[in-house]
């Protein structure tokens, strides 16, 4: 792997936590929404992480094929629905309850949802750290020539 991957294995990390980051900022913002209908009611989302491989070329300069070994990044695969049950509650007096009496509520997990996005910031932070490490061994790298 060269110094260069580095560039792209943490920009595709920032890419990936960005998404998620994004998503737990959908779900806390519809934490509250309320709807008259189990279909309507919005449901929490989150983002399946998959690993990009990449070949590896050993010191005999044969090529190796690493990639269960040896990734490249990350990328999103896809945004999937929770499947935990709503929230719901029998409010008669709620102007969107349906016909029983009854609100559904998201099953958003707001303690869940705010860990979550500690722990996305984090990793994000943590792979701009890469980067800039990277950018700076390859800058001492160039001026040791001098």
């Amino acid at each position: 792997m060269s110094l260069g991957n580095i560039f792209d294995i943490s920009g595709s990390g920032m890419n990936a936590q960005s998404i998620r980051l994004n998503t737990t900022a959908s779900n806390l913002a519809n934490a509250q929404s309320v709807s008259s209908s189990i279909e309507d009611t919005y449901r929490a989302r989150k983002p399946v992480f998959q690993q990009l491989h990449a070949s590896y070329v050993d010191r005999d300069l044969v090529p190796v094929d690493l990639a269960h070994d040896v990734g490249s990044g990350v990328k999103v695969q896809a945004i999937v629905e929770k499947q935990d049950p709503l929230d719901i509650r029998f409010d008669p007096t709620h102007p969107m309850a349906d016909e029983d009496g009854y609100v559904y509520y998201p099953n958003v997990n707001v303690v869940e949802e705010m860990a979550d996005m500690m722990s996305a910031s984090r990793s994000f932070t943590v792979n701009v750290e890469v980067f800039n490490t990277a950018k700076t061994l390859m800058q001492k790298t160039l001026t040791l020539g001098k």
